[in-house]
């Protein structure tokens, strides 16, 4: 069995980071280690959570690890919340990277053209640096034009998105997928390019947009991806099942009469639409050789 190594906070309350990544890369028949970075009562959109900073146990957790000779698959880091604790998982990437581990970078920082607030040009610039660790990077466009140094543009065409890609492959050396991104109305989904082999290639993966906003739906996201990367699925197989179940998990959300009214914090109803991803992960069956 594949393991994967998942650095990122637990909040307990609001489902995203650590709380999806575990059940949904695990359903997916992938051991997942978490190691967190801090300790929340609720994630961030929650006014007045407690906030437990674990950054100081990273190093020593994971220095245990390799002492007792643990091996990682795939190392997928999302939210983090300061430059030194950036400057500590690429130490930890550099302690358990062998030859053909998996590198997924999530760059959690902007959105809508906006940094998050209390971060800065210092804190991007550390993130560039930790996506030249990966292999694979899935930021959204507000990011990617952030680490590329490009302007935001909501109405950018192809030969604009292409621009932002190959800047991204400036920085990491194997896929590069913007999120978020619709190229016909009524859709969203993501725009990537891959080098395999030697050869670049171009393409996007489209699902329907609900147009509705979860919190975690990011988190999701990237998990199915990393879950489907280790069950042997190619880049471009792997994130069209990230985009699909992400719109049919809102869409589902949408319509249960429990959530009615409820705010979009809480999160989306993936409990409910997780065996339908184990369903067709399943049936793909495993090209790893798991």
């Amino acid at each position: 069995m594949k393991r994967v190594l998942t650095i990122q906070d637990i909040s307990c309350l609001g489902k995203c980071s650590s709380t999806v990544a575990l059940p949904i890369i695990s359903a997916m028949g992938v051991e997942t280690v978490i190691l967190p970075t801090a300790l929340l009562s609720a994630h961030t959109g929650f006014k007045g959570n407690t906030f437990l900073d674990l950054s100081e146990e990273l190093l020593p957790i994971a220095e245990h690890w390799k002492r007792e000779n643990v091996h990682f698959d795939a190392v997928y880091t999302g939210y983090l919340g300061t430059e030194a604790e950036i400057e500590t998982v690429k130490q930890i990437i550099h302690m358990f990277r062998e030859d053909g581990t998996l590198v997924l970078v999530d760059p959690v920082m902007a959105d809508h053209g906006k940094l998050y607030r209390g971060f800065s040009d210092s804190y991007v610039e550390e993130n560039a640096s930790l996506c030249a660790e990966a292999n694979f990077i899935v930021p959204n466009l507000t990011e990617s034009c952030l680490l590329t140094g490009m302007p935001y543009r909501e109405d950018g065409g192809e030969d604009y998105l292409r621009e932002l890609l190959a800047g991204l492959g400036k920085l990491c050396g194997g896929t590069a997928a913007i999120t978020g991104i619709g190229l016909s109305a009524g859709h969203t989904g993501v725009v990537a390019e891959t080098k395999e082999n030697g050869r670049q290639e171009f393409f996007s993966c489209q699902s329907a947009r609900i147009p509705l906003s979860y919190h975690g739906t990011g988190d999701i996201f990237a998990s199915v991806t990393v879950g489907a990367l280790m069950r042997g699925f190619p880049p471009k197989e792997a994130l069209q099942t990230a985009v699909d179940y992400v719109s049919r998990t809102i869409s589902v959300t949408a319509e249960d009469p429990a959530r009615t009214g409820k705010n979009e914090k809480f999160g989306v109803n993936f409990e409910e639409t997780l065996p339908e991803l184990v369903r067709k992960v399943n049936a793909a069956g495993s090209r790893s050789g798991m």
